[in-house]
């Protein structure tokens, strides 16, 4: 029974260290995902073999440690695509800020500058630096005061943006000819708004002020190619964002385990 015992923990044993290389050629060959499920199953099957469980815990944070170099590099390497692409889309745009009341500027679409967006009843656009896009309705004249806006196109597909009442976003003004109703739409308010206008750029889409009444008008061709351009940006500045978190958060994974060596 002793010399049975003894063969099969040996065995065991044995077994355990074949995991073991086998996540060590994994880690060496960059299939990380491999390489953890084989460490991992040395403590579900050999809970007793503790030699090859601590050594698969030192092999388990240089795992870490190569992922995370990984996704440095890939977001470097992201990072320099997404970079070139941004110095040529922002040829299109012109930088606003006013340092008094921004920490940070927004992009506008030189093909409809905000400056001269009063002209008509319609939608202006602009990005921050951060990516954050918003739609302003802009409608002169009556007594509309709306707060929510629908684009539509033929076939009866549409988007429709959530209601603003918050002060500052849904404002009013008048001069010595009319009164201008202005409602900005971002984040959650946009409700796809957005999107919807850059999917269906060329398609003819109608836009609707929906307030006491509905108005409802031809949104036109400068504004979609505004808005859609405006769509574009704001996805590449989150893209360049999210891999700039990324990135911050692997190089503090790298040192937190370094600290743990």
């Amino acid at each position: 029974m002793f010399v049975f015992l003894l063969i099969s923990c040996s065995g065991k044993t044995r077994n355990a260290k074949t995991y073991l290389a086998e996540a060590e050629v994994a880690l060496n060959e960059g299939n990380y995902p491999l390489a953890k499920l084989k460490i991992d199953s040395i403590k579900v099957l050999f809970p007793k073999s503790f030699d090859e469980i601590n050594k698969g815990f030192e092999l388990m944070q240089q795992i870490r440690m190569a992922e995370n170099r990984r996704n440095i590099t890939y977001c470097d390497s992201m990072l320099t695509v997404n970079y070139e692409l941004l110095t040529n889309m922002l040829n299109g745009f012109t930088y606003v800020r006013d340092p008094q009341y921004q920490e940070f500027g927004d992009y506008v679409p030189k093909i409809y500058p905000l400056n001269t967006s009063f002209n008509q009843n319609g939608l202006r656009s602009a990005v921050s630096e951060k990516g954050q896009m918003y739609i302003e309705s802009v409608l002169a004249g009556g007594s509309l005061r709306h707060n929510r806006i629908k684009v539509a196109i033929k076939d009866g597909s549409f988007a429709e943006s959530l209601p603003v009442t918050t002060d500052g976003l849904n404002y009013r003004f008048s001069t010595l000819n009319t009164t201008y109703e202005i409602v900005r739409f971002s984040g959650n308010d946009d409700n796809g708004v957005a999107k919807f206008i850059y999917t269906f750029k060329e398609s003819p889409i109608t836009l609707s002020f929906i307030g006491n009444r509905t108005t409802t008008i031809t949104l036109s061709e400068t504004a979609k190619k505004a808005i859609a351009r405006s769509f574009e940006l704001s996805t590449l500045l989150l893209d360049i964002e999210k891999l700039k978190y990324e990135k911050g958060r692997s190089e503090a994974l790298i040192k937190y385990l370094e600290s743990k060596r």
